[in-house]
């Protein structure tokens, strides 16, 4: 697509296309999620207004990058097909008037008992009616008024109620869950006890039914729910009390909770805690732990695709790094596989219709990048093998760092490639340094290869109807 220009009026205007409207009209399915609305397709983003979030990426932004991100076109592109083109399409806009002032945070008035909220979480949810009697005694579980929904109230440090989080009791379809307006995300709902030891969950009803689960001693420990899987109100406590050393981080597990904890832990090494270990419910969270005790059939736990799928693109790494070990102008051979699949990486629909050469071309060059790694640890006189290398990437690997999509992941593997080229072509005896430095930027493009894989693997074949719309649309200008 030539350049095109666009006005700050048209890029305002592209921005503000209601996303659900605009899904819909695309023959895209769904569901409602309290005030916003889930992408039957992708489960983990969920739309509202012009704004979109990917929950298990912790990504999110508007409509322009939405449609670049999900249906793989150029900012041009993308804004072009948001206004409607040539076509005269015309998506809903979000209202423009300026929005409403952000309420003062309130506790919604309480009910003269507890008896739905107690119904609703011994009988459906089996939460230990000790432990939640002892949370209602100290005031941070009660029923409200009007809805009868459970609130989980957290306190600051001087016990004043900062966050509120609403949780619907009612057993017919999907129960609201949400936060009182004005809730601090710092001051989630938690306890705190006199050990070291500071467990962290998604959510109330996740902290609660690991408690009944471990009900032995637990007032000695701390808990504390993230309102999701943002950190703050996790780091608040640590801030806090700073008696707590030792972190479980007790996240759903899933796609997202497997990620969450990878960044979790990030954050809190960064942050000089040594003491991090992770515990994993048998199904997808805590409480389906407990409804399997009770003889409820659990939603069983979900593992990363991703790291399902990377032992079997490491094994065929493993046999191709056997037969490339022979070839002796490797770094030409990357050169190659990099120019062959370049243009096949231009877009989502070339890389799908090329799928098979676009996946040998990125296996060539993550195990040949393998071989020369293996090659350059030798003249370096640190003798490894390439299965220990492949062993090590397997380890290494982290989902919640393997972030961007198509475009991006080929923009990475250009500048590993360009990277690679100008410290071979430099002049010049090769000092240690410089030795090291060509070690990681072949130990990055193999790494850059292996993410495209699985990219090419799990999130392509979901995002081809979608691009395939678009592309049609943007062919029909």
């Amino acid at each position: 697509m030539t350049y095109i220009h666009f006005t700050d009026e048209q890029k305002q205007r592209a921005n503000s296309v209601d996303l659900v409207d605009f899904l819909q009209r695309q023959g895209e399915q769904l569901i409602r999620s309290g005030r916003e609305w889930r992408w039957k397709r992708f489960d983990s983003v969920t739309v509202r207004g012009n704004e979109w979030f990917r929950h298990s990426r912790k990504e999110g932004g508007r409509a322009i990058d939405f449609v670049q991100q999900f249906f793989d076109l150029s900012f041009p592109e993308a804004v072009t097909l948001l206004i409607g083109g040539e076509s005269g399409v015309e998506w809903n806009q979000i209202s423009k008037s300026t929005p409403a002032p952000r309420k003062d945070f309130a506790l919604p008035k309480a009910n003269l008992d507890m008896r739905r909220v107690f119904a609703y979480l011994i009988k459906q949810r089996f939460i230990d009616r000790d432990v939640l009697s002892h949370f209602a005694h100290e005031k941070l579980v009660y029923e409200d008024k009007e809805y009868h929904n459970a609130v989980f109230m957290g306190l600051d440090e001087k016990g004043v109620a900062r966050h509120a989080h609403k949780r619907g009791t009612y057993t017919q379809g999907e129960p609201y869950k949400g936060n009182v307006e004005g809730s601090d995300p710092k001051y989630s709902f938690h306890w705190i006890g006199e050990s070291d030891i500071l467990h962290v969950f998604e959510a109330p009803v996740d902290m609660l039914s690991f408690i009944t689960l471990n009900k032995n001693g637990w007032q000695r420990h701390s808990y504390v729910t993230l309102d999701g899987v943002s950190e703050h109100a996790m780091l608040r406590q640590l801030e806090l009390n700073p008696h707590l050393k030792s972190v479980v981080l007790c996240l759903d597990h899933d796609e997202a909770g497997i990620e969450a904890t990878g960044r979790l832990k990030d954050i809190l090494s960064g942050k000089g805690y040594t003491e991090i270990s992770v515990m994993q419910s048998q199904n997808k969270d805590w409480n389906e732990d407990l409804k399997a005790r009770n003889g409820v059939s659990p939603i069983p736990a979900q593992e990363h695709p991703k790291l399902v799928l990377l032992p079997a693109v490491v094994a065929v790494l493993h046999d191709l790094c056997k037969v490339l070990s022979a070839q002796k102008d490797l770094d030409s051979f990357l050169t190659e596989c990099y120019e062959t699949v370049e243009p096949f990486l231009a877009s989502g629909k070339s890389a799908t219709e090329n799928a098979e050469a676009v996946r040998e071309c990125l296996q060539c060059m993550a195990a040949g990048s393998f071989v020369l790694m293996h090659r350059q640890l030798r003249q370096m006189e640190q003798p490894v093998t390439t299965e220990q290398l492949l062993q090590k990437l397997e380890y290494s690997y982290r989902p919640h760092e393997d972030r961007g999509w198509l475009r991006t992941k080929t923009e990475h593997i250009r500048q590993d490639v360009s990277d690679i080229g100008r410290q071979l072509q430099a002049s010049g005896i090769r000092t240690l340094a410089d030795k090291e430095k060509l070690l990681s930027s072949y130990q990055r493009l193999a790494l850059d290869c292996v993410k495209a894989l699985l990219f090419v693997e799990l999130e392509m074949p979901k995002m081809l109807p979608a691009q395939e719309q678009a592309s049609n649309f943007i062919m029909a200008m």
